[in-house]
């Protein structure tokens, strides 16, 4: 795997900017946000009002959501067309990146190995909370994201803001900055698979053994809504997979790309999660069929950044006891499989038995043979 590459600051003040702001795209004016009246006739943290115009066509959701999915290839159209297919890879980027940047804010939330919420370091809670015995769970985020459609590139700014006391978003202070980039020469990045729905799937190999496994999933219901789950692993002697934490990032778009210059504040559209109630067993349990996307790795692989190709029916049986059930209806685990193996999976559930699933396989030598990324039912529900 190639060398984690990132850069991490903590600081009172805002850094350079790590790219010019990009023209974004006037919306279509047929494709309007369904949203509620609130999102409709408010302007969020001094973004124009047209961010209600983004190019989702909300009201249509379901039948977008399948059609990402389905942004696929047939295997026979791969192995004897592969112009064809280097083309179709780079209009599912083109697609993925109107849908992935711009101005994503929201909270963060560390978790341990069994999904128990962890404490911010008292050093960075106010006094105020001290003094009231309040424990503080969340981060307050920001995640400026641009990708170019033109060339395989996407960078983003991970940032954690200060905890304040009350709505006190102009005096806002960063603690700290995680700068990340993918595709391009040098990044670091030990694997990268993308979807035109926005969703992507990212895999980072940290000194002493440790790796980073990012999972950003986009509601199919709301294409401005999103989650992010970071499984922190360690490697032992090159073969074991062991979880040590979970971090997880619940997202909202507030607006084109702006460097974060600018922070939704107090017109957030979430709230802090970390304590809230997790997922139950119930709710993952059972069958669940659907339909996923696939990108494959191998030895000669010659690169390890691609689209998530070849629809292919899924169908899997879950055990809701096995897996690490966290709020927000999130949930993630990573185990063993049959073949000496590790399968890492991440799923958000929605209403009516219907999920977000993505999932990471791994070799008994703990190299990544394949991410994928579906859209399923339980079974009881079809």
């Amino acid at each position: 795997m190639a060398a984690f590459s990132v850069t991490t600051t903590t600081s009172s003040y805002p850094p350079p900017s790590f790219h010019q702001p990009r023209a974004h795209p006037t919306p279509s004016s047929s494709t309007q946000f369904q949203g509620s009246l609130l999102l409709q006739n408010c302007n969020f943290g001094g973004f124009p009002t047209w961010r209600t115009k983004r190019t989702t066509l909300i009201c249509a959701v379901n039948q977008d959501a399948k059609q990402a999915v389905q942004d696929t290839l047939q295997v026979d159209l791969i192995k004897e067309h592969p112009k064809q297919v280097n083309d179709n890879g780079m209009e599912v980027w083109s697609q993925f990146a109107k849908r992935v940047s711009g101005e994503w804010d929201g909270f963060a939330a560390d978790f341990s190995n069994d999904g128990k919420p962890i404490e911010l370091p008292e050093n960075v809670v106010p006094e105020a909370y001290r003094e009231w015995e309040v424990k503080v769970f969340d981060w307050q985020t920001q995640c400026p994201t641009l990708a170019e459609p033109g060339d395989r590139v996407l960078e983003y700014k991970s940032i954690q803001l200060l905890p304040t006391v009350g709505c006190e978003a102009d005096a806002a202070t960063r603690y700290s900055i995680d700068e990340r980039r993918f595709g391009g020469a040098d990044t670091g990045i030990a694997a990268f698979a993308y979807q035109s729905s926005g969703s992507y799937v990212a895999l980072w190999e940290k000194k002493d053994g440790l790796l980073e496994l990012e999972y950003c999933l986009i509601s199919p219901q709301d294409f401005e809504s999103r989650v992010r789950i970071i499984q922190h692993i360690k490697l032992l002697d090159n073969t074991k997979m062991v979880l040590k934490s979970i971090r997880v990032f619940c997202e909202q778009w507030y607006g084109p790309f702006r460097n974060g210059d600018q922070l939704g504040g107090c017109a957030i559209r979430d709230s802090a999660f970390a304590t809230t109630a997790p997922l139950t067993a119930s709710e993952v349990a059972g069958v669940w069929q659907g339909s996923k996307a696939v990108a494959t790795f191998d030895d000669s692989n010659t690169e390890s950044f691609g689209a998530l190709l070849d629809d292919q029916v899924c169908n899997s049986v879950r055990d809701g006891d096995s897996n690490i059930l966290l709020p927000k209806k999130l949930w993630c685990s990573l185990r063993q499989n049959n073949d000496g193996g590790t399968l890492s999976e991440v799923g958000w559930l929605s209403d009516h038995g219907r999920a977000i699933t993505s999932s990471c396989i791994f070799s008994n030598t703990a190299k990544l043979k394949e991410i994928s990324l579906a859209l399923e039912t339980k079974a009881e529900d079809i």
